[in-house]
């Protein structure tokens, strides 16, 4: 099969957790809005009355008759039909239920550069962005990153669920990643006492297909309009 992933093609955003399960798998895709045309396309799908799944906001994924939309719920599909989760059906909800919490860190960062709103700049709410980010790091990052360094402590390998890794690990590392570019100052702090999620970054950087995309051009560089901004106010 090969898949249509819609997303925003300037940013890494939320769509970059479902190219690195694509990627990871060897999957046949292609990222339709970086194509000429392919924004239009995207947008003409979102405003179509005729899909009985019509999709909210990107990113989604076109799946031969499936149109399915929200990253955890792509990744979910993913898992299954990737090999990227556990057979189980208790593995499954396991690694779905760690990409929901994922899902709520990066809501997280995202309002720490806009908090009041998405469609203001953040120069028009420093003020509250200042708080909001001050309570992030003093707070939130560290309740997050203890979360997932419990979890890979007692784990059984080097991964979240063990030895084999998940989309629940590669998108755990897009959140290093993410956090090195826009709070580096936080970052190094965070590395100091989660050695385990330092190394899972490690592993994950070393997968052959992984490493491979990070050096291509399919790789979006981090930039001032996705989740992860670089403001220097925030960080400390």
């Amino acid at each position: 099969m090969r898949y249509e992933l819609y997303y925003w093609p300037q940013i890494q955003g939320r769509g970059e957790f479902v190219r690195l399960a694509l990627e990871e798998a060897g999957a046949d895709y292609v990222d339709v809005a970086r194509m000429s045309g392919g924004e239009d396309r995207m947008m003409a799908l979102m405003q179509a009355p005729g899909p009985k799944t019509p999709p909210f906001a990107p990113p989604f994924l076109k799946a031969g008759k499936l149109l399915i939309a929200q990253t955890a719920n792509i990744l979910l599909y993913l898992g299954d039909h990737l090999a990227l989760a556990p057979k189980s059906e208790a593995g499954r909800l396991w690694v779905h239920q760690l990409q929901l919490t994922i899902a709520d860190l990066v809501v997280e960062v995202h309002d720490t550069h806009h908090p009041i709103g998405s469609g203001l700049y953040y120069e028009e709410q420093k003020p509250e962005s200042a708080r909001r980010a001050e309570d992030f790091r003093a707070h939130r990052a560290p309740k997050f990153f203890q979360y997932f360094e419990r979890i890979l402590a007692h784990s059984d390998g080097p991964y979240l669920t063990g030895r084999r890794a998940t989309y629940a690990d590669l998108s755990l590392f897009q959140v290093v990643e993410g956090m090195r570019y826009a709070f580096p100052i936080l970052s190094k702090r965070l590395a100091k006492k989660h050695p385990h999620i330092v190394e899972l970054h490690r592993k994950v950087a070393m997968r052959s297909r992984i490493a491979a995309y990070l050096k291509s051009e399919r790789r979006i560089a981090f930039n001032q309009m996705g989740i992860f901004r670089c403001y220097e106010d925030l960080d400390g």
